[in-house]
């Protein structure tokens, strides 16, 4: 069951969603808008040529950093790391989902390509799989809106919130835009194969 607004702001005063800075003029009917941090990565291609998901990505992505009053500029069919600007968490009886923004959606702006999750138990500044469909390129602005983030119950408390031993949990507590960590998921020596 999706939170309401009503439901957004009593789970936000009983600690069970966390959104650092908050705003009540964020709030939507059933989310809460969410904004860009200054901090990117973006592929290397003059160093790289191919991606192997076995191996780790080091090298691969180059961080871009903004300022107050310059843009990031993604550019047509360009993928970047972004982030967002509040630190998001829930606890173990909710789930978040980043969603993108109609507006920037009709500009041909995609704010996620799979990983719009937030699992219980994690606090992060979530990363953005930033990409350009569109035709031109799109100007993207330190603290504008970006995105919105859905709340969601769970059937019952999970056993096993994010970051707990044993889930190979990779991205907890995130504060900048991480490189894929695919390679971990690969048994020790890269072969899937017994």
């Amino acid at each position: 069951m999706v939170l309401s607004d009503r439901d957004i702001i009593k789970e936000v005063k009983a600690g069970a969603i966390t959104l650092k800075p908050f705003k009540r003029e964020y709030v939507q009917p059933a989310s809460v808008d969410i904004h860009l941090d200054r901090h990117f990565l973006i592929y290397d291609t003059t160093k790289n040529f191919v991606i192997d998901t076995k191996k780790p990505v080091k090298g691969l992505m180059k961080p871009i950093e903004i300022t107050k009053d310059e843009p990031f500029i993604l550019h047509p069919q360009e993928f970047a790391l972004g982030l967002i600007y509040e630190e998001t968490g829930v606890s173990d009886k909710l789930v978040g989902r980043l969603e993108g923004k109609s507006s920037l959606g009709r500009l041909g702006l995609i704010i996620h390509t799979t990983a719009g999750y937030l699992d219980p138990g994690n606090s992060l500044k979530m990363t953005l799989e930033l990409y350009n469909a569109g035709k031109l390129p799109i100007k993207l602005y330190y603290k504008m809106p970006i995105a919105q983030m859905a709340f969601e119950y769970l059937s019952s408390p999970c056993e096993r919130p994010y970051g707990s031993k044993g889930l190979n949990s990779k991205y907890l507590g995130d504060t900048k835009p991480e490189a894929s960590k695919m390679h971990l998921n690969f048994p020790l020596g890269g072969s899937t194969s017994k």
